[in-house]
């Protein structure tokens, strides 16, 4: 019986409200970072080449990285002062009205560099609202949860990943086949930034009927909370804000490895059609669900940590398979290592609902779990697509592995140093 069904009517709304807005995350998010791999480049950059086109255009999807921190310190200021419940509403409308107006921008042709000005603004205000998102959906799973299902709850935040990945990827999947490439590239990308804002409804529908957790009520109980609360985190948790941070780093860097720039090479280098390769992103986006179910339940079993270390010598090791497999001209290959790749990002990414709040008392909790997370991010996935590029375009595939194993190892030695499991 799953975890849904054995929960009381309560539960099963705190559990669909932390899926519900990450899957708005990762739709959001997501619909940037394809737009971003297809046709950002030609629309909103002067013609050069269409290789530097596309850098340019990873570096606005790096943009969102860097604000996420900023972000991650305004809503954690918040959420742990004022509550989790509405600093969770203010997060989703940031972020998903940013992503709405972005279907409304004009391109470079219509406005010189106003167009790639205002397309830089949006996407900071879509990582600004991402920085307080998915910690403080995972502290409603996981402030909520039963004893000795920590794991369980806590990996409902990370399920709205391939859900968003999938609403995503499948959208434009139908555009590409029913809109002509010239219609695509003149209004058809504009769709899915448009339909962002339904999600985004259904999003605040469930999240307005909360309830604050237990855990930030009795940490309000016990003691006035934190006057500046990212101040008393860095002071009094330097240690386990630094280890979680570079403990998030390999997950990051799988996903956009194997999403963004997969995406971007496969097309452009490797020559394959965009609705074939969206098609093969999409039938391995399952493994990475698969992961996550594993590693949440797993978690309860044994500890997140020893998960999270686990998956990580794995990816290691995948790192070598990327260039091998990537490379060898076989659409099947390409499946089968996006799809190993992602279900290890499952077992990297599916414990940290539980693993990094266990590391930050409750009263500092948002803005701890928020800053490892969004800074984390900026480390293993914020440069990562331009960066893969440019070892690829350097020294080919190869060094795109090597890329992905440091970053697992880098979150392996943070793990290392952590001697005692989270809770």
């Amino acid at each position: 019986m799953s975890v849904i069904q054995q929960a009381a009517p309560p539960a099963r709304r705190i559990l669909t409200a932390s899926l519900v807005g990450t899957a708005v995350e990762f739709y959001d998010f997501y619909i940037y970072a394809t737009a971003a791999s297809l046709v950002f480049g030609p629309l909103f950059f002067p013609s050069s080449s269409p290789s530097a086109q596309l850098m340019l255009s990873y570096a606005t999807f790096a943009i969102a990285f860097f604000a996420r921190p900023v972000g991650a310190a305004a809503f954690g200021h918040f959420g742990d002062r004022i509550g989790r419940k509405s600093t969770l509403v203010a997060s989703l409308l940031m972020m998903g009205l940013s992503t709405f107006f972005i279907a409304f921008l004009p391109t470079y042709a219509m406005a010189g560099w106003v167009a790639p000005a205002l397309l830089c603004l949006l996407r900071f205000g879509q990582g600004f609202g991402l920085g307080g998102e998915w910690g403080g959906a995972a502290l409603l799973a996981v402030e909520n949860a039963p004893p000795g299902w920590r794991g369980r709850y806590g990996m409902f935040p990370q399920l709205g990943a391939p859900i968003g990945f999938i609403a995503a990827n499948g959208l434009f999947l139908l555009l590409g086949l029913i809109l002509t490439p010239e219609d695509f590239l003149s209004w058809g990308w504009r769709l899915p930034f448009l339909a962002s804002i339904v999600l985004v409804g259904v999003g605040l529908w469930v999240r307005l009927s909360l309830t604050e957790t237990p855990a930030f009520e009795a940490a309000l109980a016990a003691a006035p909370p934190p006057r500046v609360p990212l101040g008393e985190l860095l002071m009094r948790h330097p240690l386990a804000t630094l280890a979680g941070t570079f403990a998030v780093v390999a997950c990051f860097a799988i996903f956009y490895l194997t999403t963004a720039f997969a995406l971007g090479y496969g097309t452009a280098t490797l020559g394959y059609a965009r609705e074939t390769f969206l098609s093969v992103q999409l039938g391995a986006i399952g493994f990475m669900a698969a992961g996550i179910l594993l590693a949440g339940w797993w978690s309860d079993m044994a500890t997140p940590r020893r998960v999270l270390m686990i998956g990580c010598i794995l990816t290691v090791g995948a790192g070598f398979l990327l260039g091998p497999m990537m490379g060898a001209g076989s659409l099947v290959l390409i499946w089968a290592f996006l799809s190993l790749a992602l279900f290890l990002m499952g077992l990297v990414y599916g414990p940290l609902g539980a693993f990094l709040p266990g590391l930050f008392p409750a009263r500092v909790r948002y803005t701890g779990v928020s800053m490892a997370f969004n800074v984390g991010g900026i480390i293993g996935g914020g440069l990562a697509p331009m960066a893969a590029q440019m070892l690829a375009e350097a020294g080919g595939l190869a060094y795109v592995g090597l890329y992905l194993s440091a970053a697992a190892l880098i979150s392996l030695l943070a793990l290392a140093t952590l001697r005692r499991p989270a809770l």
